[in-house]
């Protein structure tokens, strides 16, 4: 972790549900991307964080480490959510972050504000990442200056309405950055 939290571990998955299929985002891929998003005019302060498919909440809290000033984290897996208030709670975000239990490519309407920045880390190679994106334009999340980081194993087509601004790859993972059109 970097930032204000710099040098907190995160909650270990331990043993945990091997149906949970849980894939953190490696620390070196982590550090790459927020300095991917640095190099852009560093639009993580301040900015409300939408950390779809969230599983630990790295990226979120990542974010908010950062200068964030809110993050929601949506996973519909018990193991991931358990985990995520687990690392909440560690790093006393609990004022600047909320849990929402629900499939990210089913997503509610918001109630709050729209956000600037976006993760979203699906489980590879299941096309979940151009539904829970369509999802959260549909529910309002996503603001029209947002931007939209997507790991995934291969560089992803914008999907309609959006542009790529870069992609990077560092091992099996790479990193599309997109903004909307």
């Amino acid at each position: 972790m970097g930032g204000r939290w710099r040098g907190t571990a995160l909650t270990p998955l331990g043993r945990g549900d091997d149906k949970a299929r849980l894939r953190p985002t490696a620390d070196r891929v982590r550090e790459s991307l927020f300095n991917m998003l640095a190099s852009r005019g560093n639009p993580v302060t301040d900015a409300r964080v939408l950390d779809l498919f969230a599983g630990t909440g790295a990226l979120g809290l990542e974010a908010l480490s950062r200068g964030a000033s809110h993050a929601v984290f949506v996973d519909d897996g018990r193991k991931a959510q358990n985990l995520i208030r687990a690392n909440i709670a560690r790093l006393r975000a609990d004022a600047a972050a909320r849990v929402l239990s629900t499939d990210a490519t089913r997503l509610p309407p918001t109630v709050d504000a729209p956000c600037d920045l976006v993760f979203l880390d699906p489980p590879y190679g299941r096309g979940m990442g151009a539904r829970a994106l369509q999802s959260a334009l549909d529910g309002g999340w996503i603001a029209a200056e947002a931007l939209m980081v997507w790991e995934e194993r291969e560089e992803q087509a914008p999907p309609p309405g959006f542009v790529l601004v870069t992609a990077r790859r560092w091992g099996d993972t790479t990193v599309t950055m997109l903004a909307r059109a």
